[in-house]
């Protein structure tokens, strides 16, 4: 009987600290988006595409030297559509469409892609309600914003 108890306990303790790892780990995540694309600060009433366009004019080519990454984005609403940004060694591709293998891809709707750029939308907020999915490589998916700040 003790032993069955302990046996119970380690298993609850054990789910309890992968439990507290998963969400530290996805606070983490959330945190480092905190400014995800918000140097571009376009208007509220702004689309996706002057979002992209804005992200153009500031891009770090020193950020990006020696970096192979794939970003797509997925965006639904009226303005929504896809988008990738193919960046390689110091340069990089924008363009609308969809872009094979990518490394991260991003999914909101096109509001809260806006909203995000502007600094409406809090960066850790939206991707732990689930306004915003990232799938693929979190730690690229951060270092989007050192790219495009």
């Amino acid at each position: 009987m003790v032993t069955d108890a302990i046996s119970i306990l380690t298993r609850l303790m054990t789910r309890s600290r992968i439990h507290f790892f998963l969400t530290t780990a996805t606070i983490g995540i959330a945190l480092g988006l905190g400014g995800m694309t918000a140097a571009a600060r376009e208007p509220s009433d702004a689309t996706p595409q002057q979002v992209f366009d804005g992200m153009r004019n500031s891009f770090r080519a020193e950020k990006a030297k020696g970096l192979r990454v794939r970003y797509q984005f997925n965006l639904s609403g009226p303005e929504g559509g896809d988008w990738f940004i193919d960046v390689y060694d110091g340069r990089f591709r924008m363009s609308r469409g969809g872009i094979q293998n990518p490394n991260v891809t991003f999914i909101a709707s096109d509001r809260d892609w806006v909203a995000l750029s502007n600094g409406k939308l809090n960066g850790p907020w939206a991707f732990l309600t689930g306004r915003l999915k990232i799938r693929g490589d979190h730690t690229l998916a951060r270092k989007l914003n050192e790219i495009f700040p």
